[in-house]
């Protein structure tokens, strides 16, 4: 039975299940149905930050264009540009033991390509969700349906997976940023 979480809540990983170590994190979403007459693309960017919170290159951003870290450790599944039908519309996978040692935080975001010139924004997005698997058992670890309070954003931090005292940790983020992926970017430290 997978841990529902709510906005800020935090789970450790390793005390949960010291055998994780395969990870799959599922995003989904629907957009609402509305005049607008353009397609939606929403895309799911991870960035590995290091103890000063920032990358440390441009390889520690993995997106649709940069599909894994250079040690493999964090892979992007693809991009689905239209969203359609049900269960995860893009997947992160991640072997948490492979991780580089210099990486403490690993931030998964979703942004929508193109908002500005298409007019659209996270207030027209609903049902969007993070789930966490066991990728070797297949099981779904946790949860965490992010509601739908957002208006104006361009950019969600979904949720991040943290290392505190040599232990992996999940938060459930739920940030949203005006400036989409170009903002996120700048945040953390890249050009």
């Amino acid at each position: 039975m997978a841990i529902q979480l709510s906005k800020g809540q935090r789970i450790d990983l390793t005390k949960q299940d010291p055998s994780l170590n395969s990870i799959g994190i599922g995003l989904g979403w629907d957009v609402k149905q509305f005049d607008g007459g353009q397609d939606f693309d929403l895309d799911a960017s991870v960035f590995l930050l290091d103890a000063s919170g920032k990358c440390r290159n441009e390889q520690d951003f993995i997106f649709y264009n940069n599909l894994a870290s250079p040690d493999q450790s964090v892979v992007h599944a693809g991009d689905n540009r239209t969203g359609e039908g049900d269960g995860d519309d893009e997947k992160i996978l991640v072997n948490l033991k492979q991780v580089s040692p210099q990486i403490d935080k690993i931030v998964v975001t979703v942004t929508i390509y193109d908002a500005e010139g298409r007019h659209q924004n996270f207030g027209q997005v609903l049902n969007a969700y993070v789930r966490l698997t066991n990728e070797e058992s297949g099981a779904e670890v946790l949860r965490y349906d992010l509601g739908e309070d957002f208006s104006i954003e361009t950019a969600v931090v979904f949720c991040e997976l943290y290392r505190h005292n040599g232990e992996w940790k999940f938060a459930a983020i739920g940030s949203g940023y005006q400036g989409g992926l170009a903002a996120l970017i700048s945040a953390y430290g890249l050009q």
